[in-house]
């Protein structure tokens, strides 16, 4: 059993502007460390490392960890959720996604990713710029395409939010060409 990385800004939400991202080993901005080694991850994305389990499906127990340092850009006043410069909840929520994609990656039929279906998220504490948050998340069910995720994002020991995250195990190809067909 070994470690990856997964560089997943694009395939969380598509916004190249992401920064500040952590490994989970604590590392600084950009850089996850290996056994044995350290990769620096492309500037401006978020860069996860997690546990491979070979030949493991998608089972309960899985987790990740993303971290967030926070920027202007993170902020209720950029994305318009609000007028404070604290990091805003769609952002929080961002990254909470994050996480359950990072859960996942590596575990996943051929041809399928998952998608965000139902999410319940308790905002409880500001965080101000500068400051790193880190989203964890873990796999509490799975029933059938189904997957349930607990979220806890914390800044410094405090919980920051916490929740849950419902995703669909889907055929990406399908999906897309159904999703396609909608507009």
């Amino acid at each position: 059993m070994g470690s990856v990385t997964a560089d997943i800004a694009d395939k969380v939400s598509g916004d190249p502007r992401q920064t500040g991202g952590r490994s989970t080993c604590g590392a600084v901005a950009g850089v996850a460390h290996l056994p044995g080694r350290m990769v620096r991850a492309p500037p401006r994305t978020y860069a996860v490392a997690m546990q491979e389990l070979p030949d493991q499906a998608l089972t309960p127990g899985l987790t990740a960890r993303v971290e967030l340092t926070v920027t202007d850009a993170d902020t209720a006043q950029a994305v318009g959720s609000g007028d404070v410069p604290v990091l805003g909840t769609p952002r929080v929520l961002a990254l909470a996604e994050a996480a359950t994609v990072a859960a996942t990656a590596g575990h996943l039929p051929n041809g399928s990713t998952t998608v965000g279906t139902r999410v319940e998220l308790e905002h409880r504490a500001a965080t101000p710029v500068g400051r790193m948050v880190a989203a964890q998340a873990r796999l509490t069910e799975v029933e059938r395409r189904r997957l349930v995720f607990e979220i806890t994002v914390t800044e410094g020991g405090q919980t920051v939010a916490e929740g849950r995250v419902e995703r669909a195990l889907v055929d990406r190809q399908r999906f897309l060409a159904r999703a396609a067909g909608a507009a």
